[in-house]
């Protein structure tokens, strides 16, 4: 074939063309559904605050109670190690990696709640807090004190607490855009979604907000809370919650499971209402295959057995969070929310433990594939993509270090990026 020979083929070039045409609108539809990975950090958790409780110093105050929680109850690498069963060659660096993160970056997602950690408050005094907060938010990006993602979550769509949850929405974004404009980072939740018409009608929400004020269509998106049994399978036998992501129009941003709505909502008594429950992964499984290729996120929800008390009663309450943590990561669920302080230590111990014990072989995988050198394991380009995706996330949470993964892999994070189906950014670790 190196001189062009010409091959006998039987088709004519008009077939071809023939096919590609009828298949037009599908390679579109493909293309719009299904864009893949949106290449931007995912936080490892979001924190729930109530709006009343949020204040200028929340973040840094969730860090120096974690810390504490750690200097009494696991004051060392071994301590930390022995309570939560992380292997001895790990021990000292998810121990000082825990620390310096809880120094530097405490909380990578704050919500402030407006929701059922807030509750019904006379609207007087609803609005004062929503305006309060979006206050803070903006005078914390000034000065660099922000969580990397922070928002609000508002009250639901449902008919009796819709007017206050679009107002109190109007307010916050209104004050951000008083005070500088829509800071990078912000996130949006909508409770308690039941049909894919209350989704729309937030789209509509946000498209008035962002003509009003003059933003770019598209500009605010959301997520979408899936705490109900209506959301994941509808009356018509549907998966209801890939047609909540096609309702949202491209402004979903990531699926949030609710433990304990979505728990109650099929029955399950409260002793038994856990993210490990067999209705719980129902849910999750759903959520995750109708996500799968949109750019969709998912994160999974959080157990309310407090570390507080005794330091037994502490040990335990972290041993149950970092192995439903460590659960979460190993089923795809990248993210998860923390509901006090002292899950923050364990929320990173068991993060940084996932990817800094397949550190070594992901990374001998991803050269061996790159270098087309062969090995134990024949890995596809699918498989690749896995590999620098878990590698990414990994640098992206401060588990792992860009030198390390250059060192082990000899690719960039553009080489990593490229790999994974992620566009080329920047970020810190």
């Amino acid at each position: 074939m190196g001189q062009q020979e010409t091959v006998a083929t039987s088709l004519a070039h008009t077939v071809r063309e023939g096919i590609g045409a009828s298949l037009a609108e599908v390679d579109a539809d493909l293309a719009r559904r299904y864009p893949g990975d949106p290449g931007t950090r995912q936080p490892v958790h979001t924190v729930y605050v109530p709006g009343d409780a949020f204040t200028a110093d929340t973040v840094r105050s969730w860090g120096d109670q974690a810390i504490a929680a750690l200097d009494e109850h696991a004051p060392d690498a071994d301590a930390l190690a022995g309570v939560l069963g992380i292997p001895e060659h790990l021990a000292e660096p998810v121990h000082d990696r825990v620390r310096a993160k809880l120094r530097r970056e405490p909380v990578e997602d704050l919500r402030i709640d407006f929701e059922d950690g807030y509750g019904p408050r006379p609207d007087a005094e609803e609005d004062e807090t929503a305006a309060r907060a979006a206050a803070l938010v903006a005078a914390a990006h000034r000065d660099g004190t922000a969580a990397p993602y922070t928002g609000i979550r508002m009250k639901c769509m449902e008919a009796a607490v819709r007017d206050r949850g679009i107002r109190t929405l109007d307010i916050f974004l209104t004050g951000l855009m008083d005070a500088g404009g829509l800071p990078e980072g912000l996130v949006l939740t909508l409770p308690k979604v039941t049909y894919a018409e209350q989704v729309t009608a937030m789209v509509r929400l946000l498209e008035a907000f962002e003509k009003a004020r003059g933003l770019d269509s598209g500009r605010i998106g959301f997520e979408i809370q899936i705490e109900t049994t209506q959301s994941i399978l509808g009356a018509d036998g549907r998966a209801t919650v890939a047609r909540m992501i096609e309702a949202a129009e491209g402004r979903a941003t990531s699926l949030h499971y609710g433990t304990f709505d979505y728990s109650a909502s099929c029955g399950v008594s409260a002793a038994h209402q856990s993210l490990d429950h067999p209705v719980a992964d129902h849910a999750k499984a759903v959520m995750q295959v109708a996500a799968a290729g949109t750019g969709v996120r998912l994160s999974d929800g959080s157990t309310n057995v407090l570390p507080v008390g005794a330091t037994t009663q502490v040990h335990d309450a972290w041993r149950l969070h970092h192995g439903l943590v460590r659960r979460s990561l190993a089923r795809a669920y990248y993210q998860g929310w923390d509901m006090h302080p002292a899950h923050l230590p364990t929320r990173y111990a068991a993060v940084y433990a996932f990817y800094r014990e397949g550190l070594e072989q992901a990374a001998a995988r991803l050269a061996a594939y790159v270098a087309k050198a062969g090995g134990a394991i024949a890995d596809e380009p699918a498989t690749a993509k896995a590999l620098s995706g878990y590698l990414l996330r990994g640098l992206d949470c401060g588990a792992v270090d860009t030198a390390e993964v250059a060192r082990l892999t000899g690719m960039t994070r553009t080489d990593l990026d490229a790999l994974a189906g992620r566009a080329a950014t920047v970020r810190g670790e």
